[in-house]
């Protein structure tokens, strides 16, 4: 199917709220909207925007899943959406079960070509009661008759169990890969003409995107960044422009790698990773122009020698598996396949016992 600490409040509720919804009746909605009152009842709220006490209480529920499975249940976009507001038209559903809440899903229905994705996390105290089942019900009811994709973080067997049974089928599927930082590697060599240089904050910004927007143009998520995707990712407490490494050609950016330093858990403001603190190769990107070139490969070679010198005993990166030359790259530097995300797809018709 990664944040602030909270102090898990309940949602709101107030002596005029509605009774808890039945199986046939709309989702609510309001920004008054109560978990039902009943402690063995169960009902899911439907947000556009969440309220700062109802996104704690994701992300801490978010929180319990990475630590019970040893994986981040939400991808960054989906954190990032739950620190910051996100999307306006984006849609949370918020399951509760009594006063608690129980599960969380993100519906994301901002691609025009492929459709909605969601992505949903069950409290482990809540567990094998179907109500990752309803949550998915609700997902594809929300999609609105439209093809459905579903991410699921780390593979893991409940994941695709439920995928399965809802009517869903694997269609992606995105690799982490990781190599140790304490073997050698290879220096980096630029060809003639390259300069390379650290990001600079408040300078570089409109220049990153356009490259970025060029070099990923056919990525399905990265090529849509915008400035504010970008701005939302400086205030993150694990950005570090020093880490953030431009290449230009005649004054001009044709390359990057952006580095990040994340894990460890507690103290960084987000759920542990199950690891200690680890490098990644966040983003590499390079012009169009510029392939061939051998540009990618030294700019990553560039990151990896900054990583190590942070004191870092381990790397890993994010590619698609169908990403073969991408992967035939890492693996000459080094990188073995760790794990897997994968994406799942509905059709679109709602679930039968949604």
């Amino acid at each position: 199917m990664a944040g602030r600490s909270g102090s898990g409040d309940p949602a709101p509720r107030g002596p005029g709220d509605p009774a808890p919804r039945g199986p046939g009746d709309p989702a609510p909605r309001g920004p008054g909207d109560p978990a039902p009152r009943g402690p063995g009842d169960d009902a899911i709220a439907v947000r556009d925007r969440l309220t700062d006490a109802e996104a704690r209480s994701v992300l801490q529920v978010a929180a319990a899943a990475a630590q019970h499975d040893g994986v981040a249940p939400l991808s960054e976009h989906v954190m990032l959406h739950l620190r910051y507001g996100g999307d306006p038209r984006a849609r949370n559903l918020l399951l509760y079960r009594g006063a608690d809440l129980a599960g969380y899903a993100h519906l994301d229905p901002t691609d025009p070509v492929e459709g909605p994705s969601g992505e949903l996390v069950i409290d482990p105290r809540f567990r094998r009661r179907g109500l990752g089942r309803r949550l998915v019900g609700f997902l594809v009811r929300e999609a609105r008759e439209q093809p459905l994709r579903l991410w699921a973080h780390g593979d893991l067997p409940a994941a695709a169990r439920l995928a399965e049974a809802a009517g869903f089928e694997r269609i992606r599927s995105l690799w982490q890969m990781r190599r140790s930082l304490q073997n050698a590697f290879d220096k980096p060599v630029f060809g003639e003409g390259i300069a390379v240089r650290t990001f600079e904050v408040d300078r570089d910004e409109r220049a990153w995107t356009d490259l970025n927007r060029r070099a990923f143009a056919r990525h399905p998520e990265q090529g849509a960044w915008t400035r504010e995707d970008l701005d939302k990712r400086e205030r993150e407490a694990w950005f570090e422009p020093a880490g953030f490494f431009l290449a230009e050609r005649d004054g001009h950016l044709v390359g990057f790698h952006w580095t990040k330093v994340h894990g460890g858990g507690a103290g960084q403001g987000r759920p542990g990773h199950g690891h200690e603190a680890m490098g990644e190769v966040y983003v590499v990107g390079v012009d169009p122009g510029e392939r061939g070139s051998g540009l990618g490969r030294a700019l990553t070679l560039v990151g990896l020698h900054y990583l190590r010198s942070r004191g870092l005993s381990q790397v890993m990166l994010y590619v698609d598996e169908s990403n073969t030359a991408a992967i035939r790259l890492y693996e000459s530097l080094g990188f073995a396949h760790w794990s897997t995300d994968v994406m799942f797809r509905h059709s679109g018709a709602a679930l039968a016992d949604a």
